[in-house]
């Protein structure tokens, strides 16, 4: 579900950590996904039991959509791990809870690891037995519900690619007295693999939501079917309209798309995660209250937990400033207000002296890499252009990074080269990434443009003086000129966006920029087709990029690969997509090393520094926040006052 990352409000600890579980994870058999290993955490000297905690979300990136089941519009971290999950767990929870590995941790989930059989293309998952809120148990049915749901909706779930969960499933079936689903597979696949990227998809939904209509009787509308058949997907298509008002687009929403009733709606409080709403504002802000039924293994210590909307950073900074009861219990800090950080990279350096007294500094980064797309789609003759690799690897030449990172990001990130997350630390990345193979050259880059038939108007705008080298479909006269949309309320965005359009206009490439909020970017770049109406964008820029998960191997798929519900720019390319192929039919690293390296190569997207997603502030009367993991999961039921 790659919380597709945006503002995405990640933590940055403990890289050494994830790199050995995450090892783990790739190589062996013996690996996270054969071993249930528990949660351990040390119970602390002194606990408040009680009171309230309130967490500051990023600006502009408040949550807008409740049901676990999201298209791209809403595949966000502010929907999914930080929001969804607090009130609905999915059937495998990622994230260790005591450390910042981004690795599965089975306790924190409703089923018992999974087991494999008839040669790695049968796999069975059986129930532990929870409750949902309302007394109903979470059961193989609830399972069954998700997948028909996306096997008939799969076009509306953003984690689809074609080829993979669920078409690779040729049959599933519940076994009701064992509380067991039993999936079959269309070939042997890599047992980590499919645990990690498609298993992780999947979150048990309540006969409760199984309806077209509100006041139904719990699983009328046919979509929790234990026996499938092909009108079951024609039932899941109603409840599938039903519970998201169309996707989002009903005129009158009453359901997932209105989001003023999300505390009220009864649907909305059958859950079985540690917490359930109480109230919830159109701005986005959310009060949850302990699930007192939750089966899982940490009852909340906290009264009531409170998200809080903010438009900008320089808002909530000044609200950490204030100090009070309202202010943040747990906030973040502007990159343009932390002292500079000499460090290196995962090092904290000095807190700002203003909330020095209060707050810890917890610098944090994600299991994530940093990019925005550009529109291979686009209208006119643009995505004709992008298409071009020359022009791709003209553009990235003119990014600086390690200079964004010192002056902008104030030490606070890494580069991104290509698709592979380079802290935590971590036994992915290939040196065909870290390499770099295009850092900063303004005289390669007008060459490459040069070269291909373009004359360079240095702070104008560059034309195409001949048709046939500049590439199909550009004609003669055609100029670098483009428009992006970029996410407004965080100041280092906009400054890294205003650095790299300059550079791109040393050399005559212009881009004019638009501001908007996370989600308008995030509603508008979605694949499309040339000639639509909603075809015309051509960058789109939320700030944030990816952050793995649910895809948590960093194979690419969801991102990358042809026709992936998450591939935002429609990117496609057959070698690209074999290579991926290939990480997900075996474990060995030296495919998921080709893959990577490839893509750094050919561009498929705008590769950007990857900053601490998130410089945290901790208020110093509260505990159990950190470490935090790199998946960014939200976990306020371990937090407690400590006065």
């Amino acid at each position: 579900m790659a919380p597709r990352g945006g503002l995405k409000r990640v933590l940055k600890l403990g890289a050494v950590g994830a790199a050995a579980a995450l090892a783990l994870a790739a190589c062996g058999s013996s690996s996270p996904s054969t071993s249930a290993k528990s949660t351990s955490t040390t119970r602390p000297s002194h606990i408040v039991h009680g009171g309230t905690a309130y967490w500051a979300e990023g600006p502009g990136a408040s949550p807008n959509w409740i049901l676990p089941f999201a298209s791209l519009t809403y595949f966000s971290v502010a929907n999914l791990t930080q929001f969804q999950e607090l009130m609905f767990r999915p059937l495998y929870f990622f994230g260790q809870i005591t450390t910042a590995a981004p690795t599965v941790d089975y306790p924190q989930g409703p089923a018992d690891p999974p087991q494999w059989s008839n040669g790695n293309k049968t796999v069975t998952i059986k129930m532990k037995g929870w409750q949902w809120s309302n007394g109903t148990p979470v059961n193989a049915q609830d399972v069954m519900f998700w997948m028909n749901m996306i096997k008939a909706e799969k076009a509306n779930w953003a984690g689809y690619v074609p080829g993979d969960f669920p078409d690779n499933v040729t049959s599933y079936s519940a076994n009701m007295s064992a509380d067991t689903i039993t999936l079959n597979l269309n070939k042997a696949y890599s047992t980590n693999w499919y645990l990690y990227n498609e298993l992780s998809q999947v979150t048990p939904m309540p006969l409760a939501w199984d309806i077209t209509k509100a006041g139904a009787a719990p699983g009328s509308g046919g979509c929790s079917s234990l026996h499938p058949t092909s009108a079951t997907a024609a039932d899941c298509a109603k409840v599938w309209t039903f519970l998201t008002d169309d996707g989002g687009k009903a005129k009158s929403p009453s359901e997932a798309g209105d989001l003023a009733t999300y505390a009220t709606n009864p649907l909305w409080q059958v859950v079985d995660g540690p917490w359930h709403l109480t109230a919830f504002t159109t701005l986005g802000r959310a009060t949850f209250a302990p699930n007192t039924k939750y089966s899982g293994p940490q009852k909340p210590y906290l009264s009531q937990f409170v998200e809080l909307p903010y438009t900008s950073d320089d808002s909530e900074y000044h609200a950490l400033e204030g100090g009070g009861a309202g202010a943040p219990t747990v906030g973040y800090i502007p990159t343009q207000d932390v002292p500079t950080n000499n460090g290196k990279p995962g090092s904290v350096g000095a807190n700002a002296s203003a909330v020095s007294s209060t707050y810890n500094l917890v610098p944090v980064f994600g299991w994530s890499i940093n990019y925005f797309p550009m529109n291979f789609n686009s209208n006119g003759y643009v995505g004709a252009i992008f298409h071009q690799l020359y022009f791709r690897q003209a553009l990235q030449t003119m990014i600086d990074q390690p200079l964004i990172i010192k002056s902008i990001d104030k030490g606070y990130g890494v580069p991104t080269y290509g698709p592979v997350p380079v802290l935590p630390k971590n036994p992915f990345t290939s040196t065909g990434e870290t390499n770099n193979p295009y850092p900063y050259n303004p005289t390669k880059a007008k060459q490459l443009l040069v070269s291909h038939g373009w004359t360079i108007h240095p702070n104008g705008t560059d034309t195409c003086s001949s048709g046939a080298k500049c590439g199909p479909g550009i004609p003669t006269g055609a100029q670098l000129n483009f428009n992006e949309l970029y996410a407004n309320g965080i100041l280092s965005v906009q400054q890294t966006v205003t650095a790299e359009v300059s550079a791109w206009s040393s050399i005559g490439i212009h881009v004019t920029t638009k501001s908007t909020t996370f989600d308008n970017v995030l509603t508008t770049s979605i694949p499309c087709k040339h000639g639509a109406s909603d075809c015309a964008w051509q960058f789109g820029n939320w700030g944030g990029g990816w952050i793995y998960a649910p895809d948590y191997l960093p194979t690419g798929g969801e991102i990358f690969a042809t026709g992936a519900g998450s591939n935002s720019g429609s990117y496609s390319d057959p070698t690209n997509d074999g290579l991926i192929n290939k990480t997900h039919l075996s474990s060995d690293l030296k495919y998921l090393h080709q893959y990577e390296t490839y893509l750094a190569q050919q561009l498929p997207v705008v590769w950007q520094p990857n900053p601490a997603n998130e410089l945290l502030e901790v208020s110093k009367s509260v505990g159990g926040v950190a470490p935090v993991n790199a998946l960014l999961n939200l976990t306020p039921e371990y937090w407690y006052k400590t006065s």
